[in-house]
């Protein structure tokens, strides 16, 4: 875990670093409910973003970084045997540890599209052991296979940025009632419709 930490991907074209704004229904709901408030202790899993950090600590709130995609492509986790599970408990024991830090807010973007059944229920399992009752969570979705991890940069215009941040390939796409089970240990959900290649949840601790 990194607190106000950047490690921002610079690509050596102008395409690659080039930002593409998107409306996000999701977002610009969950950004009226974090300027009604201070003072909030935010989880960002995904890319490293200035951008986001910055964003976030203008507004009052702690911000704490964990880009799990990128941990999970540590070759340390590496598995000789392609059939063999992926270590899912060690994983989450070494980077989902946060003390005794329980979180407002947390941006997942699209980290579960990356992942192995497994390891995706158990990091949802543990995102929700270390959210406060009431918190909610922001994740995007993929409708479609797509290859390339993207950075999501926070705007105050109800968008955000995407930014190529690394070739990664999305493992798995889910439907709609697959996602409800992802989080079934939640208090509640809301679907938002986007027009791009994205469906976006915010979810209810």
């Amino acid at each position: 875990m990194r607190l106000f930490g950047s490690n921002e991907s610079r690509g050596a074209s102008a395409k690659a670093n080039a930002r593409i704004p998107r409306p996000s229904s999701g977002w610009s709901q969950l950004q009226k409910s974090l300027r009604e408030q201070e003072g909030l202790r935010i989880l960002d899993i995904g890319p490293t973003s200035s951008t986001n950090i910055n964003f976030l600590t203008a507004m009052g709130h702690s911000v704490y970084m964990a880009d799990l995609v990128e941990d999970v492509a540590d070759p340390k986790w590496a598995r000789t045997d392609a059939d063999a599970p992926f270590p899912t408990e060690d994983f989450v024991r070494e980077n989902l540890d946060f003390g005794e830090r329980l979180f407002d807010t947390v941006l997942f973007w699209d980290t579960a599209d990356y992942f192995p059944t497994e390891l995706r229920t158990a990091v949802v399992r543990r995102i929700h052991e270390v959210m406060q009752p009431g918190g909610q969570l922001l994740a995007f979705f993929h409708v479609k296979p797509e290859s390339g991890l993207q950075r999501y940069h926070l705007r105050d215009d109800g968008q955000v940025d995407t930014q190529f941040a690394a070739p990664v390939d999305v493992r798995d796409t889910l439907t709609n009632r697959q996602i409800e089970q992802l989080f079934r240990e939640f208090a509640s959900y809301k679907f938002f419709l986007a027009k791009d290649n994205l469906r976006e949840v915010l979810v209810t601790r």
